[in-house]
């Protein structure tokens, strides 16, 4: 199966090796039909801690990489 990307922007690059990327997408009511945005936070892995906070970025899903820790940041975008 293969793994899923994310795109995101980084919010937070306070914590050693690890960055928050907020990752936004459209849903639709299912009565309604109105489209609104949707956002989740995930916690990417990022070794060399070369991004910084607004850098829009590609994220995989890859193997627990602590507690709450599942992504892993591919490229800049």
């Amino acid at each position: 199966m293969p793994k899923r990307q994310l795109k995101g922007i980084v919010i937070s690059d306070k914590m050693k090796k690890t960055v928050v990327v907020r990752v936004e997408r459209v849903k639709e009511h299912p009565k309604y039909k109105r489209r609104y945005k949707v956002h989740k936070k995930y916690k990417a892995h990022d070794e060399k801690e070369e991004y910084k906070i607004g850098d829009m970025v590609v994220i995989k899903e890859c193997r627990p990489l602590s507690k709450d820790k599942r992504w892993r940041i591919i490229k800049k975008i």
